[in-house]
C-alpha cells in the first residue's frame, strides 16, 4: 500500500475534470462525497463540484489550493469499498477529515487505487492548512490507518524484528530492508541509529544494547541444510536478474539521459519462491555493483541487456526461528544454486507472479500468450512461477462474467482464448492476471457449444423448424375449423374429434 501526494494545483481544481473523465469513460467510479453543503452531490456536474470549492478557497496567499493524492493497492489486494474506507480515514489522520473531499476509485491499470481531491485552505477559517514535511505526514497517517484497520502496527513489527537473532549489524539492516524499513545514523547521538519507514521516522535504537548472537553451530542450521538439499532437487535453482526501472519512468525526460543513474536490482529463482513460501525462509543474494561483469550480453530482449554481475553470496533468513543466517553456513552458493545472463523487467516479473499458475500446463498456455502479445520479450519458462494459490471470488467473479460476454462479442480487450497442444481451450485474463481451463469458467454445455458451433447452430435450426411446423399444423386446423362453421357444418374442431376418436379406440 502506497500514498502518492501531487503536486499542488490551481483554483481552476483541474483534479474535478482529470477525475470526471475517468468515471465518464468507464475507468472511474465516484465512491465518495464528504462534508459537501447537500446541493452539492453525486448528481451535480463536474464544473458545479469545482466552482463550489472555489467558492471556499478564496485566499490570496494561496495560488495553488488543490490538495489531490493517490492510494494505490498491489493489484487486487483491497478491493474498492476497502480502499474507500483506507481513504476517508487516511484524510482524518492528515488533517483533512472536515473538509470536502472526493474520492474516486480507478480500475483501469493493473493496481486498484484511488484519488482523493479537496482544497488546501481550511474551510471554517479560510486560512491554508499546513503543508509541511506533507508527505512525510502522508506516509506515517497511512501508516495508522492501516494499523487502526487491519492490526498492522509498525511498532510491534519493529519490536518483533529487534528480537531476531544477528551476528552484525549489516544483517539486522538487511532484516529491516527485507521489511520496508531503513537505518539511518541519528544525527544528534552517533552511538544510535534512526529507523525509517518511507522516509518517515519510527523509531531510534542504540547500538551499544544490540544483542548480537551467531547461530552458526545450532541444530536449526542443520535442519535447513536437510530442506534446502532436499527442495534443490524439486524445483529450478536457476537464478535471473530483476531490474527495477520504474523510478526512471517518472523521471523528466532530460533527466533519463543520466549515464550514473542505475536500475534497482534483484536476483530470483523458483527455489527461493518455494522456501520463502513452505518455510518462511527468506534467501537474499549479495552483489557488488562495482564488480566487472560475469557476462555480457546485448541481445537480451527480457531485460536491458546491460552486463550482469553475479552474486558473491547470500543470507538466509529463518522467519520461522527468528534468525539470520550467512549462506555459506548452510550450503555454498554454488552448490545451491545456477546462475544464468537472463534478465527480466520488474513490473512483467510482479505481474507474471500474480497469474494463478497451478500447473505446467497453465504455465505453458502463459508463455503462448505472451509470444503472441509481446513476441520480442517472452520470458523463459523457469522464471515463471507455479502456485496453488486461487483467486477470491472478487477476481473469478468478474473473469467468469467477462469470458462469456467475450465468447460472444468479442469484447473485452483483455480476454484471450488459446488452445493448448493437447487440444483443450484455456482463458487469459491480462487485467486481472488469470489463467484457467474455459470449460471450468463457462460450464460443459457452453463448452461443447464453443467446441461445435456449426453442430449447435444446426441443433438451432431443427428446433426452430419444428416449431414452425407444429405453428403451421396449428393454423390449418383452425382454418378448417372455421370453415366448416361458415359452411354450415358441424362447426367441430377437427383437431378436438381426432383427440375423441383416439381416447375412444384407447378406453376399448
Amino acid at each position: 500500500m502506497i500514498v502518492k501526494i501531487m503536486e499542488p494545483a490551481g483554483s481552476g481544481f483541474p483534479g474535478i475534470e482529470y477525475n470526471d473523465k475517468k468515471v465518464e469513460k468507464g475507468g472511474g467510479e465516484l465512491m465518495l462525497m464528504k462534508n459537501f453543503p447537500s446541493f452539492i452531490n453525486e448528481n451535480s456536474s463536474q464544473q458545479e463540484v469545482r466552482d463550489y470549492l472555489k467558492s471556499i478557497s478564496k485566499n490570496e496567499r494561496v495560488k495553488k489550493p488543490q490538495f489531490h493524492a493517490a492510494i494505490s493497492t498491489k493489484f487486487r489486494e483491497h478491493t474498492k469499498e476497502e480502499l474507500t474506507t483506507i481513504a476517508e480515514n487516511f484524510m482524518d489522520e492528515l488533517g483533512y477529515g472536515k473538509q470536502p473531499f472526493i474520492v474516486i476509485f480507478h480500475n483501469d491499470t493493473e493496481n486498484n487505487h484511488v484519488h482523493i481531491v479537496s482544497t488546501r485552505v481550511n474551510k471554517q477559517t479560510g486560512k491554508k492548512i499546513g503543508d509541511s514535511y506533507e508527505k512525510l505526514k502522508a506516509q506515517k497517517a497511512l501508516s495508522l490507518v492501516m494499523e487502526k484497520l487491519y492490526g498492522l502496527s509498525t511498532q510491534e513489527q519493529i519490536e518483533k524484528l529487534l528480537r531476531y537473532r544477528y551476528s552484525s549489524l549489516k544483517q539486522l539492516e538487511l532484516l529491516l530492508e527485507r521489511n520496508g524499513f531503513r537505518l539511518s545514523q541519528n544525527k544528534n547521538n552517533e552511538g544510535a541509529l534512526d529507523i525509517l519507514k518511507n522516509g518517515a521516522w519510527e523509531k531510534t535504537i542504540n547500538t551499544t544494547r544490540l544483542g548480537f548472537s551467531s547461530p552458526k553451530k545450532d541444530s536449526r542450521a542443520w535442519q535447513l541444510k536437510a530442506i534446502v538439499s532436499k527442495y534443490k532437487e524439486l524445483y529450478s535453482c536457476k537464478v535471473f536478474r530483476v531490474e527495477d526501472r520504474r523510478a526512471q519512468e517518472g523521471v523528466l525526460p532530460e533527466e533519463k539521459q543520466n549515464e550514473n543513474w542505475k536500475p534497482k536490482i534483484e536476483f530470483e529463482s523458483e527455489l527461493q519462491k518455494k522456501l520463502r513460501d513452505v518455510f518462511g525462509l527468506d534467501v537474499v543474494f549479495h552483489c557488488k555493483e562495482s564488480e566487472p561483469p560475469l557476462i555480457e550480453d546485448s541481445n537480451k530482449k527480457t531485460g536491458s541487456g546491460t552486463a550482469t554481475a553475479r552474486p558473491f553470496g547470500y543470507t538466509l533468513i529463518d522467519h520461522k526461528t527468528g534468525s539470520v543466517y550467512k549462506g555459506s553456513e548452510i550450503m555454498k552458493i554454488n552448490e545451491l544454486f545456477e546462475f544464468t545472463s537472463d534478465t527480466i523487467d520488474k513490473k512483467l516479473f510482479e505481474g507474471l507472479k500474480d497469474y494463478n499458475i497451478a500447473d505446467e500446463a497453465s504455465k505453458q498456455i502463459l508463455i503462448d500468450y505472451l509470444k503472441r502479445e509481446t513476441p520480442d520479450n517472452v520470458p523463459k519458462y523457469f522464471m515463471l512461477f507455479e502456485t496453488k494459490k486461487r483467486k477470491n471470488k472478487e477476481i473469478f467473479g468478474p473473469v467468469r462474467s467477462e469470458v462469456k460476454q467475450y465468447l460472444k462479442t468479442q469484447n473485452p480487450k483483455d480476454i484471450h482464448i488459446i488452445r493448448s497442444e493437447e487440444g483443450k481451450y484455456y482463458a487469459v485474463h491480462s487485467k486481472l492476471h488469470y489463467v484457467g481451463e474455459l470449460e471450468q469458467l463457462i460450464g460443459e454445455k457452453d463448452y461443447q457449444k464453443f467446441l461445435n458451433p456449426a453442430e449447435n447452430q444446426q441443433q438451432v435450426s431443427v428446433t426452430q423448424n419444428e416449431k414452425l411446423s407444429k405453428e403451421l399444423n396449428a393454423s390449418i386446423n383452425y382454418l378448417i375449423f372455421q370453415f366448416s362453421k361458415s359452411s354450415g357444418g358441424s362447426g367441430k374442431d377437427p383437431g378436438e374429434e381426432e383427440r375423441k376418436k383416439r381416447r375412444k379406440k384407447k378406453n376399448r
